[in-house]
C-alpha cells in the first residue's frame, strides 16, 4: 500500500524540503536519499515518505517551494506600484534576479545543466514548461489590473517576452539584477509606449 502525500504535508514537510535542498546544493541530487533526510531533519525515514513520497515527488516540491519564493516577491513588487505597471515590473525584475544571485537550488540546476548531475536535469526539463506557464499566468492577472493599453494578445507577448527574459537572466547573468531590470522596464515601456526613460 502506498502513501500519497498530501501538497501541504504535515509539520516535516517543509524541513525536509529545505535539508533536500541544501543537500542538493552541496553533494549534489544523487546524495539525496530518504535515509540521508530522515537523518537530517531527525525523523524517521517512513516518515519522510510519509510527507514527500517519492524521489521524484521530491524535486517537484523543491521546485514549487522555490518558485513559491519567486512568486511571492514578484507579487510584493506589483502591490507596491498599484499605479505604475512599468515600475512595477522593474521591481519585480529585480527582487527576482536578487534573490536568485544567492539561491542554492539554483545553484545546483545550474550545476546540473552544465552536465554534473544528469538525474536532476531531465526532472527540471519536465517542470520547465510548467514553472513557465506558472510564472506567465500569475504576471497576467497582476497586468490585467492595469489595464495596459495593449489588446489581450499583445499584452500575453509582452509577458511572456519579460517571463523568459527574467528566467535567462537567472540562469545566465550578464549584467547586475539592478541594470538588467532598468533595461527590462525600458523595453517594456516602449512595448507599452508609455513615455519612460
Amino acid at each position: 500500500m502506498s502513501v500519497v502525500p498530501s501538497a501541504e504535508g504535515g509539520q516535516y514537510r517543509r524541513p525536509i524540503i529545505t535539508a533536500a535542498i541544501e543537500l542538493t546544493a552541496r553533494s549534489g541530487w544523487p546524495s539525496v536519499t530518504m535515509a540521508r533526510l530522515a537523518e537530517l531533519v531527525g525523523v524517521s525515514r517512513q516518515t519522510v515518505y510519509n510527507e514527500i513520497g517519492s524521489k521524484t515527488a521530491l524535486a517537484e516540491a523543491m521546485i514549487a517551494h522555490e518558485l513559491s519564493r519567486f512568486l511571492t516577491a514578484v507579487g510584493a513588487a506589483f502591490d507596491r506600484h498599484p499605479g505604475d505597471l512599468v515600475e512595477a515590473i522593474r521591481e519585480a525584475a529585480r527582487a527576482v534576479l536578487e534573490l536568485a544571485e544567492d539561491n542554492v537550488l539554483l545553484r545546483a540546476i545550474a550545476s546540473a545543466t552544465h552536465g554534473t548531475d544528469t538525474e536532476f536535469l531531465p526532472l527540471l526539463t519536465t517542470r520547465a514548461g510548467t514553472l513557465l506557464t506558472e510564472a506567465q499566468t500569475m504576471l497576467a492577472e497582476r497586468v490585467r489590473g492595469y489595464a495596459p493599453p495593449l489588446a489581450g494578445d499583445r499584452i500575453t507577448v509582452v509577458i511572456d517576452l519579460v517571463v523568459r527574459a527574467v528566467l535567462s537572466h537567472v540562469m545566465q547573468p550578464s549584467d547586475t539584477p539592478a541594470h538588467t531590470a532598468d533595461s527590462l522596464a525600458w523595453v517594456t515601456a516602449r512595448l507599452l509606449g508609455t513615455d519612460r526613460p
